[in-house]
């Protein structure tokens, strides 16, 4: 299996609801570097798994629909604990979405599975992987 990722970060705020999270329960901080791995069984006509400069695009104008704002006050996330975990589900499905829609070009649909991991830390991350 051939695999290709590509990294970015982005930067946001929000609260936890639930006594598990402790002090995270108040307004905080993160800043979540992301890595996206694409993997396909062979590579395409061009040689490679996916354009690289495509998927980078991909990332950047997906975490912009984040960066810099307070998840408490996003709609679609009112309610629910924007957890680690949590998020990178959201950008694999927001990413898996722009695949299907055609934005990586016309040999992506050899595209096997992805895995989108966040790192909130330099020892603390979560991920979300799936077949496409």
């Amino acid at each position: 299996m051939y695999s290709v990722s590509v990294r970015d970060h982005f930067m946001i705020a929000h609260s936890f609801q639930g006594a598990v999270f402790g002090p995270a329960q108040r307004l905080h901080g993160a800043t979540y570097v992301v890595d996206v791995e694409l993997r396909r069984p062979e590579l395409d006509a061009d040689g490679v798994v996916v354009d690289i400069g495509r998927l980078t695009d991909v990332l950047r104008t997906v975490l912009g629909e984040f960066n810099f704002r307070n998840l408490d006050e996003e709609a679609g996330f009112r309610g629910r604990n924007t957890t680690t975990e949590f998020m990178a589900r959201v950008i694999f499905d927001r990413i898996a979405t722009r695949i299907a829609a055609g934005e990586l070009g016309p040999h992506a649909s050899g595209l096997q599975g992805m895995r989108v991991r966040l790192e909130e830390s330099h020892v603390a991350w979560a991920a979300y992987e799936a077949p496409l």
